[in-house]
Protein backbone atom coordinates (compact mmCIF):
# COMPACT_ATOMS: atom_id res chain seq x y z
CA UNK A 1 0.00 0.00 0.00
CA UNK A 2 1.04 3.77 -0.89
CA UNK A 3 2.24 5.69 2.55
CA UNK A 4 -1.00 7.62 3.13
CA UNK A 5 -0.09 11.19 2.81
CA UNK A 6 -2.70 13.20 5.23
CA UNK A 7 -1.56 16.84 5.59
CA UNK A 8 -2.53 18.70 8.73
CA UNK A 9 -4.59 21.24 6.74
CA UNK A 10 -6.32 21.62 3.24
CA UNK A 11 -6.95 24.67 1.81
CA UNK A 12 -9.61 25.52 -0.80
CA UNK A 13 -8.34 24.97 -4.04
CA UNK A 14 -9.17 27.88 -6.93
CA UNK A 15 -8.13 28.40 -10.27
CA UNK A 16 -5.25 25.82 -9.55
CA UNK A 17 -3.64 26.54 -6.45
CA UNK A 18 -4.33 25.94 -3.30
CA UNK A 19 -5.37 28.91 -1.17
CA UNK A 20 -5.71 29.78 2.62
CA UNK A 21 -8.87 31.40 2.87
CA UNK A 22 -12.18 31.60 4.69
CA UNK A 23 -12.25 29.74 7.92
CA UNK A 24 -10.31 27.07 9.42
CA UNK A 25 -12.49 24.10 10.48
CA UNK A 26 -11.91 21.21 12.48
CA UNK A 27 -12.66 17.99 10.53
CA UNK A 28 -13.17 14.74 12.53
CA UNK A 29 -12.88 10.79 11.53
CA UNK A 30 -16.05 9.19 12.13
CA UNK A 31 -14.68 6.30 13.69
CA UNK A 32 -12.82 7.98 16.49
CA UNK A 33 -14.37 10.87 17.61
CA UNK A 34 -10.91 12.46 17.11
CA UNK A 35 -10.06 15.46 14.66
CA UNK A 36 -7.90 14.32 11.18
CA UNK A 37 -7.48 17.78 9.75
CA UNK A 38 -8.00 21.42 9.55
CA UNK A 39 -9.65 22.53 6.76
CA UNK A 40 -10.42 26.01 5.33
CA UNK A 41 -14.31 26.64 4.30
CA UNK A 42 -15.20 29.08 2.15
CA UNK A 43 -17.69 32.08 1.79
CA UNK A 44 -18.95 34.15 -0.25
CA UNK A 45 -15.77 35.96 -1.41
CA UNK A 46 -14.14 32.23 -1.81
CA UNK A 47 -17.35 31.62 -4.03
CA UNK A 48 -16.98 34.92 -6.01
CA UNK A 49 -13.70 33.85 -6.96
CA UNK A 50 -13.79 30.37 -7.53
CA UNK A 51 -16.94 31.33 -10.02
CA UNK A 52 -14.46 34.26 -11.50
CA UNK A 53 -11.42 31.35 -12.51
CA UNK A 54 -14.18 29.44 -13.74
CA UNK A 55 -15.68 31.55 -16.10
CA UNK A 56 -12.39 32.66 -17.07
CA UNK A 57 -11.35 29.53 -18.13
CA UNK A 58 -14.13 28.88 -20.10
CA UNK A 59 -12.92 31.65 -22.02
CA UNK A 60 -8.97 30.54 -22.21
CA UNK A 61 -7.46 27.49 -22.87
CA UNK A 62 -10.64 24.89 -22.43
CA UNK A 63 -13.28 26.77 -23.90
CA UNK A 64 -10.72 26.02 -27.53
CA UNK A 65 -9.49 22.99 -26.61
CA UNK A 66 -10.02 20.42 -29.00
CA UNK A 67 -11.98 17.29 -28.07
CA UNK A 68 -8.95 14.88 -28.77
CA UNK A 69 -7.02 16.90 -26.22
CA UNK A 70 -10.05 16.87 -23.65
CA UNK A 71 -10.13 13.33 -24.11
CA UNK A 72 -6.02 12.83 -23.36
CA UNK A 73 -6.86 15.18 -20.11
CA UNK A 74 -8.89 13.14 -18.67
CA UNK A 75 -7.30 9.39 -19.37
CA UNK A 76 -4.57 11.20 -18.13
CA UNK A 77 -6.66 12.36 -14.65
CA UNK A 78 -7.85 8.46 -14.36
CA UNK A 79 -4.83 7.14 -14.79
CA UNK A 80 -3.23 9.19 -11.92
CA UNK A 81 -5.99 8.61 -9.61
CA UNK A 82 -5.27 4.65 -10.29
CA UNK A 83 -1.74 5.98 -9.34
CA UNK A 84 -2.88 6.68 -6.11
CA UNK A 85 -5.62 4.41 -5.22
CA UNK A 86 -4.40 3.03 -2.41
CA UNK A 87 -3.48 6.65 -0.79
CA UNK A 88 -6.81 8.19 -1.57
CA UNK A 89 -8.41 5.08 0.15
CA UNK A 90 -6.88 5.32 3.16
CA UNK A 91 -7.57 8.84 3.53
CA UNK A 92 -11.43 8.29 2.64
CA UNK A 93 -11.73 5.30 5.12
CA UNK A 94 -10.60 7.51 7.73
CA UNK A 95 -12.47 10.56 6.71
CA UNK A 96 -16.07 9.45 5.98
CA UNK A 97 -15.48 6.04 7.97
CA UNK A 98 -15.81 3.59 5.77
CA UNK A 99 -14.61 0.12 5.14
CA UNK A 100 -10.93 0.19 3.83
CA UNK A 101 -12.32 -2.25 1.10
CA UNK A 102 -15.41 -0.54 0.11
CA UNK A 103 -13.20 3.37 -0.33
CA UNK A 104 -11.17 1.24 -2.93
CA UNK A 105 -14.10 -0.40 -5.00
CA UNK A 106 -15.34 3.19 -5.02
CA UNK A 107 -11.80 4.15 -6.14
CA UNK A 108 -11.72 2.16 -8.60
CA UNK A 109 -15.00 3.27 -10.01
CA UNK A 110 -14.12 7.00 -9.65
CA UNK A 111 -11.45 5.68 -12.20
CA UNK A 112 -13.67 4.12 -14.26
CA UNK A 113 -15.98 6.73 -14.55
CA UNK A 114 -13.41 9.31 -15.91
CA UNK A 115 -12.10 6.65 -18.32
CA UNK A 116 -15.87 6.20 -19.95
CA UNK A 117 -15.95 9.96 -20.36
CA UNK A 118 -12.74 10.63 -21.74
CA UNK A 119 -13.77 8.31 -24.50
CA UNK A 120 -17.21 9.54 -24.69
CA UNK A 121 -15.94 13.61 -25.16
CA UNK A 122 -15.21 12.99 -28.82
CA UNK A 123 -18.75 11.43 -29.46
CA UNK A 124 -20.68 14.60 -28.49
CA UNK A 125 -22.54 15.25 -31.71
CA UNK A 126 -24.59 17.51 -33.32
CA UNK A 127 -27.07 16.18 -36.03
CA UNK A 128 -28.64 16.91 -39.40
CA UNK A 129 -31.84 17.31 -40.19
CA UNK A 130 -33.38 16.87 -43.45
CA UNK A 131 -34.86 20.40 -44.82
CA UNK A 132 -36.57 21.15 -47.97
CA UNK A 133 -36.22 24.40 -50.05
CA UNK A 134 -32.51 25.22 -50.52
CA UNK A 135 -32.24 24.84 -46.53
CA UNK A 136 -29.24 23.06 -44.27
CA UNK A 137 -30.18 22.20 -40.74
CA UNK A 138 -27.67 21.29 -37.92
CA UNK A 139 -27.49 20.98 -34.15
CA UNK A 140 -24.61 21.81 -32.14
CA UNK A 141 -23.91 20.42 -29.20
CA UNK A 142 -22.03 23.32 -27.12
CA UNK A 143 -20.95 23.32 -23.43
CA UNK A 144 -23.81 24.93 -20.83
CA UNK A 145 -21.07 26.67 -19.19
CA UNK A 146 -19.53 27.16 -15.33
CA UNK A 147 -21.54 24.31 -12.76
CA UNK A 148 -22.04 24.33 -8.97
CA UNK A 149 -21.78 20.59 -8.19
CA UNK A 150 -22.88 20.05 -4.59
CA UNK A 151 -21.62 16.23 -3.22
CA UNK A 152 -23.00 13.83 -0.21
CA UNK A 153 -20.67 13.11 2.64
CA UNK A 154 -21.63 9.22 2.42
CA UNK A 155 -19.11 8.64 -1.33
CA UNK A 156 -17.22 11.56 -1.38
CA UNK A 157 -14.44 10.95 -4.00
CA UNK A 158 -17.12 8.84 -5.97
CA UNK A 159 -19.75 11.12 -6.49
CA UNK A 160 -17.41 13.87 -7.21
CA UNK A 161 -16.34 12.15 -10.25
CA UNK A 162 -19.67 11.14 -10.70
CA UNK A 163 -20.02 14.97 -11.82
CA UNK A 164 -17.43 15.87 -12.73
CA UNK A 165 -16.64 13.46 -15.17
CA UNK A 166 -19.70 14.45 -17.85
CA UNK A 167 -18.93 17.73 -16.79
CA UNK A 168 -15.67 18.03 -18.38
CA UNK A 169 -16.11 15.93 -21.10
CA UNK A 170 -18.74 18.31 -22.26
CA UNK A 171 -16.20 21.29 -21.82
CA UNK A 172 -17.81 23.17 -18.86
CA UNK A 173 -15.86 24.58 -16.16
CA UNK A 174 -16.87 24.13 -12.73
CA UNK A 175 -17.05 25.14 -8.76
CA UNK A 176 -17.29 21.62 -6.59
CA UNK A 177 -18.72 21.71 -2.95
CA UNK A 178 -17.81 18.75 -0.92
CA UNK A 179 -20.09 17.86 1.96
CA UNK A 180 -18.40 19.86 5.31
CA UNK A 181 -18.06 16.16 7.24
CA UNK A 182 -15.80 14.99 4.28
CA UNK A 183 -14.10 17.52 1.78
CA UNK A 184 -10.45 16.62 2.08
CA UNK A 185 -10.44 13.52 -0.87
CA UNK A 186 -12.37 16.55 -2.93
CA UNK A 187 -9.51 18.67 -2.66
CA UNK A 188 -7.06 16.11 -3.95
CA UNK A 189 -9.19 15.26 -6.78
CA UNK A 190 -9.04 19.25 -7.69
CA UNK A 191 -4.98 18.79 -7.71
CA UNK A 192 -4.89 15.75 -9.32
CA UNK A 193 -7.14 17.37 -12.25
CA UNK A 194 -4.31 19.80 -12.04
CA UNK A 195 -1.72 17.42 -12.93
CA UNK A 196 -3.23 15.88 -15.21
CA UNK A 197 -3.14 19.19 -17.24
CA UNK A 198 -6.81 20.60 -16.72
CA UNK A 199 -6.11 24.20 -17.09
CA UNK A 200 -6.60 26.10 -13.97
CA UNK A 201 -9.63 27.57 -13.16
CA UNK A 202 -11.81 24.54 -15.12
CA UNK A 203 -11.89 22.71 -11.58
CA UNK A 204 -12.65 24.82 -8.44
CA UNK A 205 -13.69 22.86 -5.27
CA UNK A 206 -14.59 24.95 -1.96
CA UNK A 207 -15.58 22.88 0.92
CA UNK A 208 -18.23 25.46 2.71
CA UNK A 209 -21.22 25.67 4.76
CA UNK A 210 -24.82 24.81 3.88
CA UNK A 211 -27.54 26.69 4.16
CA UNK A 212 -26.84 30.80 3.37
CA UNK A 213 -23.52 30.11 1.56
CA UNK A 214 -24.84 26.86 0.13
CA UNK A 215 -27.76 29.05 -1.41
CA UNK A 216 -24.94 32.01 -2.16
CA UNK A 217 -23.47 29.27 -5.01
CA UNK A 218 -26.57 27.77 -6.02
CA UNK A 219 -28.05 31.35 -7.04
CA UNK A 220 -24.57 32.98 -8.39
CA UNK A 221 -25.39 34.57 -11.50
CA UNK A 222 -22.23 33.11 -13.15
CA UNK A 223 -23.61 29.82 -12.22
CA UNK A 224 -25.58 28.01 -15.33
CA UNK A 225 -26.40 24.94 -13.90
CA UNK A 226 -26.41 22.95 -10.99
CA UNK A 227 -26.33 19.28 -9.63
CA UNK A 228 -27.27 18.42 -6.22
CA UNK A 229 -26.87 14.94 -4.32
CA UNK A 230 -28.23 14.74 -1.20
CA UNK A 231 -31.71 14.52 1.22
CA UNK A 232 -35.04 15.60 -0.72
CA UNK A 233 -35.72 18.54 1.89
CA UNK A 234 -32.72 20.24 0.69
CA UNK A 235 -32.98 19.31 -3.42
CA UNK A 236 -36.16 21.04 -2.67
CA UNK A 237 -34.07 24.06 -1.66
CA UNK A 238 -31.83 23.97 -4.00
CA UNK A 239 -34.67 24.14 -6.92
CA UNK A 240 -36.55 26.46 -5.50
CA UNK A 241 -33.35 28.70 -5.16
CA UNK A 242 -31.79 27.68 -8.71
CA UNK A 243 -35.41 28.19 -10.29
CA UNK A 244 -34.92 32.28 -9.66
CA UNK A 245 -32.60 32.23 -12.80
CA UNK A 246 -33.85 29.42 -14.42
CA UNK A 247 -31.23 27.18 -14.15
CA UNK A 248 -30.52 24.02 -15.35
CA UNK A 249 -30.51 21.11 -12.48
CA UNK A 250 -30.54 17.93 -11.84
CA UNK A 251 -31.26 16.21 -8.82
CA UNK A 252 -30.30 12.62 -7.13
CA UNK A 253 -32.33 12.76 -3.81
CA UNK A 254 -33.58 9.89 -1.08
CA UNK A 255 -34.55 6.33 -1.22
CA UNK A 256 -36.61 4.15 0.42
CA UNK A 257 -35.81 0.88 -2.19
CA UNK A 258 -37.82 -2.04 -2.31
CA UNK A 259 -36.08 -5.86 -2.48
CA UNK A 260 -38.95 -8.27 -3.28
CA UNK A 261 -38.35 -11.80 -2.66
CA UNK A 262 -40.75 -14.37 -4.60
CA UNK A 263 -41.83 -17.82 -3.53
CA UNK A 264 -39.97 -18.96 -6.13
CA UNK A 265 -36.47 -17.44 -5.56
CA UNK A 266 -32.91 -18.92 -5.21
CA UNK A 267 -33.09 -18.30 -1.55
CA UNK A 268 -28.81 -18.72 -1.31
CA UNK A 269 -28.26 -16.25 -3.86
CA UNK A 270 -31.28 -13.72 -2.22
CA UNK A 271 -30.01 -14.28 1.26
CA UNK A 272 -26.49 -12.76 0.30
CA UNK A 273 -27.55 -10.42 -2.42
CA UNK A 274 -30.18 -8.63 -0.23
CA UNK A 275 -27.95 -8.66 3.53
CA UNK A 276 -25.22 -6.56 0.73
CA UNK A 277 -27.93 -4.82 -0.50
CA UNK A 278 -28.74 -2.67 2.71
CA UNK A 279 -25.52 -3.11 4.53
CA UNK A 280 -23.11 -2.27 2.55
CA UNK A 281 -21.40 1.43 3.86
CA UNK A 282 -23.23 1.33 6.92
CA UNK A 283 -26.60 1.64 5.02
CA UNK A 284 -25.72 5.11 4.13
CA UNK A 285 -26.39 4.72 0.45
CA UNK A 286 -29.34 6.69 -1.21
CA UNK A 287 -30.35 3.28 -3.12
CA UNK A 288 -29.91 0.91 0.17
CA UNK A 289 -32.16 -1.88 -0.51
CA UNK A 290 -33.82 -0.97 3.42
CA UNK A 291 -37.45 -2.63 2.76
CA UNK A 292 -37.51 -6.27 2.33
CA UNK A 293 -40.63 -7.09 0.76
CA UNK A 294 -40.75 -10.90 0.97
CA UNK A 295 -43.50 -13.47 0.31
CA UNK A 296 -45.21 -14.98 3.03
CA UNK A 297 -44.41 -18.95 1.91
CA UNK A 298 -40.52 -18.02 2.24
CA UNK A 299 -40.83 -15.70 4.59
CA UNK A 300 -39.78 -17.08 8.03
CA UNK A 301 -37.00 -19.02 6.19
CA UNK A 302 -35.64 -15.71 4.62
CA UNK A 303 -35.87 -14.30 7.51
CA UNK A 304 -33.75 -16.79 9.49
CA UNK A 305 -31.38 -17.19 7.00
CA UNK A 306 -30.89 -13.23 6.52
CA UNK A 307 -30.20 -13.19 10.28
CA UNK A 308 -27.38 -15.81 10.31
CA UNK A 309 -25.32 -14.07 7.55
CA UNK A 310 -25.76 -10.95 8.68
CA UNK A 311 -24.61 -12.01 12.35
CA UNK A 312 -21.36 -12.78 10.62
CA UNK A 313 -20.33 -9.14 9.49
CA UNK A 314 -17.67 -7.32 11.28
CA UNK A 315 -18.22 -4.33 12.44
CA UNK A 316 -15.34 -1.94 13.42
CA UNK A 317 -12.52 -0.28 12.38
CA UNK A 318 -12.65 0.76 8.78
CA UNK A 319 -9.25 0.64 8.50
CA UNK A 320 -9.00 -3.03 9.44
CA UNK A 321 -9.00 -4.98 6.23
CA UNK A 322 -11.51 -7.60 7.55
CA UNK A 323 -13.54 -4.69 8.53
CA UNK A 324 -16.68 -5.29 6.35
CA UNK A 325 -18.92 -2.58 7.58
CA UNK A 326 -17.04 1.01 9.46
CA UNK A 327 -18.41 3.62 11.27
CA UNK A 328 -21.61 5.89 10.16
CA UNK A 329 -20.47 9.79 9.62
CA UNK A 330 -21.20 10.82 13.44
CA UNK A 331 -22.34 10.26 16.95
CA UNK A 332 -25.64 12.51 15.74
CA UNK A 333 -26.77 10.21 12.94
CA UNK A 334 -26.07 6.87 15.03
CA UNK A 335 -28.71 8.63 17.01
CA UNK A 336 -30.61 9.48 14.85
CA UNK A 337 -30.80 5.40 13.10
CA UNK A 338 -31.36 4.44 16.62
CA UNK A 339 -34.42 6.58 17.43
CA UNK A 340 -35.56 5.25 14.10
CA UNK A 341 -35.11 2.27 15.48
CA UNK A 342 -36.55 2.76 18.77
CA UNK A 343 -39.68 4.33 16.88
CA UNK A 344 -40.21 1.27 14.99
CA UNK A 345 -40.05 -1.13 18.00
CA UNK A 346 -42.51 1.13 19.54
CA UNK A 347 -44.78 0.94 16.98
CA UNK A 348 -44.90 -2.98 16.47
CA UNK A 349 -42.06 -4.00 14.77
CA UNK A 350 -40.29 -6.54 16.01
CA UNK A 351 -36.19 -6.67 16.66
CA UNK A 352 -35.09 -9.54 15.18
CA UNK A 353 -31.70 -8.77 14.98
CA UNK A 354 -29.14 -5.67 16.13
CA UNK A 355 -30.55 -2.73 17.29
CA UNK A 356 -27.60 -0.82 19.52
CA UNK A 357 -23.60 -0.11 19.24
CA UNK A 358 -21.10 -3.04 18.67
CA UNK A 359 -19.10 -4.18 21.42
CA UNK A 360 -15.13 -3.25 21.40
CA UNK A 361 -15.66 0.07 19.25
CA UNK A 362 -14.04 3.21 19.96
CA UNK A 363 -16.06 4.91 22.72
CA UNK A 364 -15.85 8.09 20.51
CA UNK A 365 -16.35 6.53 17.45
CA UNK A 366 -19.98 6.27 15.68
CA UNK A 367 -20.83 2.53 14.96
CA UNK A 368 -24.16 0.61 14.73
CA UNK A 369 -24.96 -2.92 14.37
CA UNK A 370 -26.60 -4.41 11.01
CA UNK A 371 -30.11 -3.93 12.41
CA UNK A 372 -33.56 -6.38 10.89
CA UNK A 373 -36.99 -5.04 12.36
CA UNK A 374 -39.79 -7.85 11.35
CA UNK A 375 -43.57 -8.25 10.75
CA UNK A 376 -43.43 -4.04 9.80
CA UNK A 377 -46.64 -2.38 8.30
CA UNK A 378 -46.17 -1.16 4.78
CA UNK A 379 -47.34 2.27 6.50
CA UNK A 380 -45.09 2.73 9.50
CA UNK A 381 -42.75 5.47 9.22
CA UNK A 382 -39.66 2.69 9.64
CA UNK A 383 -40.86 1.70 6.26
CA UNK A 384 -41.45 5.10 4.80
CA UNK A 385 -38.98 7.44 6.30
CA UNK A 386 -35.02 6.99 4.90
CA UNK A 387 -33.42 5.88 7.61
CA UNK A 388 -29.80 6.24 6.26
CA UNK A 389 -28.32 3.43 8.02
CA UNK A 390 -27.79 -0.52 9.09
CA UNK A 391 -31.13 -0.99 9.09
CA UNK A 392 -33.54 -3.20 6.99
CA UNK A 393 -37.38 -3.58 7.27
CA UNK A 394 -39.17 -6.58 6.31
CA UNK A 395 -42.81 -6.99 5.55
CA UNK A 396 -45.05 -10.27 4.14
CA UNK A 397 -46.98 -9.82 0.68
CA UNK A 398 -49.35 -12.56 -0.79
CA UNK A 399 -49.55 -11.54 -4.40
CA UNK A 400 -47.79 -10.02 -6.90
CA UNK A 401 -50.21 -6.90 -7.22
CA UNK A 402 -49.87 -6.53 -3.30
CA UNK A 403 -46.12 -6.84 -3.53
CA UNK A 404 -45.87 -3.72 -6.36
CA UNK A 405 -48.09 -1.76 -4.40
CA UNK A 406 -45.92 -2.27 -1.47
CA UNK A 407 -42.91 -1.07 -3.56
CA UNK A 408 -44.75 1.93 -4.58
CA UNK A 409 -46.21 2.68 -1.49
CA UNK A 410 -43.37 5.33 -0.84
CA UNK A 411 -42.53 9.15 -1.73
CA UNK A 412 -39.44 7.70 -3.25
CA UNK A 413 -38.55 5.74 -6.19
CA UNK A 414 -34.43 5.36 -6.49
CA UNK A 415 -34.09 2.21 -6.76
CA UNK A 416 -35.20 -1.73 -6.55
CA UNK A 417 -34.23 -5.40 -6.49
CA UNK A 418 -36.12 -8.05 -7.68
CA UNK A 419 -35.41 -12.17 -6.50
CA UNK A 420 -37.24 -14.62 -8.96
CA UNK A 421 -36.91 -17.41 -11.75
CA UNK A 422 -39.97 -16.58 -13.36
CA UNK A 423 -38.52 -14.38 -16.34
CA UNK A 424 -42.25 -13.26 -17.15
CA UNK A 425 -42.36 -12.28 -13.89
CA UNK A 426 -39.59 -10.41 -13.79
CA UNK A 427 -40.07 -8.51 -16.27
CA UNK A 428 -43.72 -7.70 -15.17
CA UNK A 429 -42.81 -6.16 -11.74
CA UNK A 430 -39.87 -4.44 -13.49
CA UNK A 431 -42.14 -2.00 -15.84
CA UNK A 432 -44.62 -1.47 -12.48
CA UNK A 433 -42.00 -0.57 -9.88
CA UNK A 434 -41.35 2.87 -9.72
CA UNK A 435 -37.92 3.31 -9.77
CA UNK A 436 -35.06 4.67 -11.75
CA UNK A 437 -33.63 1.48 -11.26
CA UNK A 438 -34.45 -2.23 -11.21
CA UNK A 439 -31.75 -5.36 -10.06
CA UNK A 440 -32.99 -8.68 -11.10
CA UNK A 441 -31.49 -11.39 -9.06
CA UNK A 442 -28.25 -9.04 -8.49
CA UNK A 443 -27.83 -6.21 -5.54
CA UNK A 444 -25.51 -4.06 -8.04
CA UNK A 445 -27.00 -1.09 -9.51
CA UNK A 446 -24.41 1.21 -10.85
CA UNK A 447 -21.98 1.51 -12.92
CA UNK A 448 -20.35 3.83 -15.72
CA UNK A 449 -22.58 3.57 -18.83
CA UNK A 450 -25.86 3.03 -17.10
CA UNK A 451 -28.11 6.18 -16.19
CA UNK A 452 -28.52 6.32 -12.75
CA UNK A 453 -30.94 8.82 -11.03
CA UNK A 454 -35.14 8.01 -9.63
CA UNK A 455 -38.91 8.65 -9.71
CA UNK A 456 -40.89 10.88 -7.64
CA UNK A 457 -38.86 12.38 -4.74
CA UNK A 458 -35.87 10.33 -5.58
CA UNK A 459 -35.38 13.53 -7.97
CA UNK A 460 -35.09 13.33 -12.08
CA UNK A 461 -32.17 14.09 -14.27
CA UNK A 462 -29.23 10.49 -14.62
CA UNK A 463 -25.84 10.34 -14.09
CA UNK A 464 -22.98 8.14 -15.15
CA UNK A 465 -24.57 7.61 -19.21
CA UNK A 466 -24.35 9.00 -22.46
CA UNK A 467 -27.47 11.01 -22.01
CA UNK A 468 -25.71 12.69 -18.46
CA UNK A 469 -23.56 14.66 -21.46
CA UNK A 470 -26.52 16.27 -22.53
CA UNK A 471 -27.87 17.81 -19.09
CA UNK A 472 -23.94 19.70 -19.08
CA UNK A 473 -24.83 21.33 -22.93
CA UNK A 474 -26.91 23.33 -25.04
CA UNK A 475 -28.33 22.22 -27.75
CA UNK A 476 -28.80 24.88 -30.73
CA UNK A 477 -30.28 24.74 -34.15
CA UNK A 478 -28.19 26.48 -37.07
CA UNK A 479 -30.61 27.22 -40.38
CA UNK A 480 -28.77 27.40 -43.13
CA UNK A 481 -30.42 29.01 -46.56
CA UNK A 482 -28.29 27.62 -49.38
CA UNK A 483 -30.16 27.77 -52.87
CA UNK A 484 -29.65 30.55 -54.82
CA UNK A 485 -32.83 32.25 -54.92
CA UNK A 486 -33.32 34.21 -51.98
CA UNK A 487 -35.64 34.09 -49.27
CA UNK A 488 -38.59 36.65 -49.48
CA UNK A 489 -41.90 35.59 -47.88
CA UNK A 490 -43.35 38.99 -48.29
CA UNK A 491 -42.48 39.32 -51.72
CA UNK A 492 -40.90 43.11 -51.04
Amino acid sequence: MMAESMRSTYGLFIGGKEVMSGASRTVFEPATGEPLAQVYFGGRDEIDKAVEAANAALKGPWGRMAPGRRARALFKLAQLLAERQDELAVIEARNAGKALWSAKAEIAQAVEDFEYYAGAVTKLCGETIPQGGGMLAYTLREPIGVCAQIVPWNYPLMMAAWKLAPALAAGCAVVLKPASATPITALLLGEICRDAGIPDGVVNVVPAPGGEIGDYLVEHPGIRKVTFTGETETGRRVMERASRLLKRVTLELGGKSPNIVFQDADLDAAVAGSVYAIYYNAGQSCEARSRLIIHESVYDEFLGRFEEKAKTLRVGDPLDPKTQIGALISREHEARVDGYVRQGVQDGAKLLLGGGRPEGVQEKGAFYLPTLLGDVRAESRVAQEEIFGPVVTATRFSTEAEAVAIANGVDYGLAGTIWTRDVGQAHRVARAVESGLIGVNTPLTGAPGLPFGGYKQSGFGREMAMETLHLYTEQKTVLVHTAEKPVNPFGV
